[in-house]
């Protein structure tokens, strides 16, 4: 019994300290392409989990004006997720052609994932655990959930669905 708690601690520590830099990590864009966070070095970050049958649905096109409002000081990056409601059912394809027809998004999109339990992308890992962002803890409680990073990768804040992308609370932030 020791012994597969100490090896569960180490690979629990292990898995939480693989990197303290959001800029260590990647995703797949929609359209499949591998993104490195790195090359936003310089720009803060909002992560923004999104869905296309939602009651937050409508934030896309206010996400949409943020990006075109701050898009040379910032990058936003939507991520495609089912796991509240069954409410983004679709294929990339599908989510892509619905954002755009509906909402004219241009900013960065990313596959669809998993933002939290067992098969949570690991830059949800980072945004959500304090042990590897250096700053809180965390969950995803809902669609629309938002994650501010510095242009040095720092964590600012985590912001709620209920919050407007275009508040003065987002918005300060990216002055």
């Amino acid at each position: 019994m020791k012994t597969f708690v100490i090896l569960f601690s180490i690979l629990t520590f292990t898995a939480m300290s693989q990197s303290s830099s959001i800029y260590d990590y990647s995703f797949k864009s929609i359209d499949g392409e591998n993104i490195s966070l790195e090359q936003f070095k310089g720009k803060k970050i909002l992560f923004v989990n999104v869905a296309s049958k939602c009651g937050f649905t409508g934030q896309y096109e206010q996400l949409q004006d943020l990006h075109e409002q701050f898009g040379d000081k910032a990058v936003l990056i939507g991520f495609p997720c089912d796991q509240f409601g069954r409410q983004e059912p679709g294929s990339e394809k599908e989510i892509k052609a619905f954002c755009q027809k509906n909402y004219g998004v241009e900013f960065l999109m990313a596959s669809k994932i998993d933002v939290k339990g067992g098969e949570q992308h690991p830059i949800y890992n980072w945004l959500t655990h304090s042990e590897l962002n250096k700053v809180a803890d965390s969950k995803v409680a809902w669609n629309f959930t938002k994650y501010l990073v510095d242009e040095n990768g720092k964590f600012i804040s985590q912001y709620g669905s209920r919050v407007n992308p275009l508040s003065e609370e987002i918005t300060n932030q990216l002055k």
